[in-house]
């Protein structure tokens, strides 16, 4: 079976430093989110200035998608692609040494305008270098990265949670010196023609491929329906992903540490579904767990909506979240987007659902502080509502466009890679 095969050990280690993308991504939004509160009372923030930082971050990587996914493109992916990180880097760098909120936006915005440059660019960088056998284990296992990114920033948020603004510049810290790391390795990726050599890769020429291209219906198609499901879906994600601990601590009354407690406890079983979805990413398991993935998610927020944000209710929401997001999240889009989008298009379509889906997360992370305080109950209704709509797009997406490239003619990649 397609999804048994062995895939050969460089291009996991490609999977894995294009990985780093959503570890830094997901790194940089939940340790905004840990530590709002703390900055919040270090620099005196009102709830609209604290939403106004969250809503910068999320702006900053839907810009940086737009624009690093169609640099990409025009200039060569893997060029790109070792050079965003290090600009990440020197963000984070100044977001852990800053001593006022002005440094620190300038900070959030160098650091996330880098993040989501990185964010289409590695996954294009991985499906061109993967077989169609071995795509989806592949982009499957950046979301791996990206749980352990979020995992990592609250594991240290509850450690540090009674230390105030030095864990704070510890967690941010760390940041920075993955991103440095993994730079340094990216630079001397190898991937040959046929992934089992030494010989250093070689990017062919980039190819300036027309704007127009996008709007055709072999791109508009599928570029509409999964940034849909992504926008839908990320808008209850991306909210408890940077506002999960404050909300716990505003709404549901906890502690800092028992917030961050309570994230950290449940992280795990995410981690290791997380796993199983890489297992079967190209099996028909895929997409046949991710309708009853769909239902319990929205069960979930649905607990969490009737309860109004309460504790007891948040305990059961989390524990639900945790079993079924990694099957009906933001895994599907990555491995629905690289089977979907014409190949030559991926950096710049797959950059800009991210953008225009970050960007409609930004304003609603404006208001969210803001929301949370008038009403819980409203907030949380109309992630729900939006939960259901990213299943509908979901189910379409399965049905219509995952089948119609069932059978497609094999790529590039496929040509490159032995079958045995």
């Amino acid at each position: 079976m397609a999804g048994t095969r062995p895939i050969p050990t460089p291009l996991w280690k490609a999977a894995a430093l294009s990985g780093m993308a959503s570890y830094l991504d997901a790194g940089l939004i939940v340790s905004i989110s840990v530590n709002l509160a703390i900055y919040r009372d270090s620099y005196d923030m009102g709830v609209w200035m604290a939403g106004a930082i969250s809503a910068i971050v999320t702006g900053c990587i839907a810009v940086g998608s737009l624009v690093g996914g169609r640099l990409a493109d025009l200039f060569g992916r893997r060029r790109v692609y070792n050079w965003d990180i290090f600009c990440f880097a020197l963000g984070a760098i100044v977001i852990t040494l800053a001593p006022d909120d002005i440094t620190l936006l300038i900070g959030v915005l160098v650091a996330g305008l880098a993040a989501g440059a990185d964010l289409p660019t590695s996954l294009a960088v991985v499906s061109d270098a993967a077989p169609s056998w071995a795509r989806g284990r592949l982009i499957a296992f950046t979301q791996v990265m990206w749980m352990l990114g979020i995992t990592v920033a609250i594991f240290l948020g509850f450690v540090l949670s009674t230390t105030g603004m030095t864990g704070a510049r510890l967690i941010t810290g760390q940041l920075a010196v993955a991103a440095l790391v993994t730079w340094a390795l990216r630079s001397r990726l190898k991937l040959s023609a046929e992934h089992d050599t030494a010989e250093p890769a070689t990017e062919a020429a980039p190819q300036r491929v027309a704007l127009k291209k996008i709007w055709t219906r072999a791109a508009l198609l599928p570029m509409t329906a999964t940034f849909v499901f992504y926008v839908t879906w990320g808008l209850g994600a991306n909210t408890f992903g940077q506002f999960g601990t404050y909300l716990l601590v505003t709404v549901s009354d906890a502690s800092q540490s028992l917030a961050t407690g309570i994230n950290l406890a449940f992280i795990p079983i995410g981690v290791l579904l997380t796993f199983a979805f890489v297992r079967v990413a190209d099996s028909p398991w895929r997409d046949r767990l991710f309708h009853v993935a769909a239902v319990v998610q929205i069960l979930a927020f649905v607990i969490a909506s009737l309860t109004a944000g309460a504790l007891v209710g948040m305990l059961v929401f989390f524990v639900l979240y945790q079993l079924s997001n990694p099957f009906a999240g933001e895994a599907n889009y990555k491995v629905w987007s690289q089977l979907t989008l014409p190949a030559d298009t991926r950096g710049t379509t797959q950059g800009l659902t991210y953008a225009l889906s970050r960007g409609v997360f930004a304003v609603a992370a404006f208001f969210t502080p803001a929301l949370a305080d008038h009403s819980p109950s409203v907030l949380l209704w109309t992630i729900t509502a939006c939960m259901t709509v990213a299943a509908f797009a979901g189910v379409f997406i399965i049905r219509v466009l995952v089948r119609r490239t069932t059978g497609a003619v094999r790529d590039r990649a496929d040509l490159r890679v032995p079958s045995t």
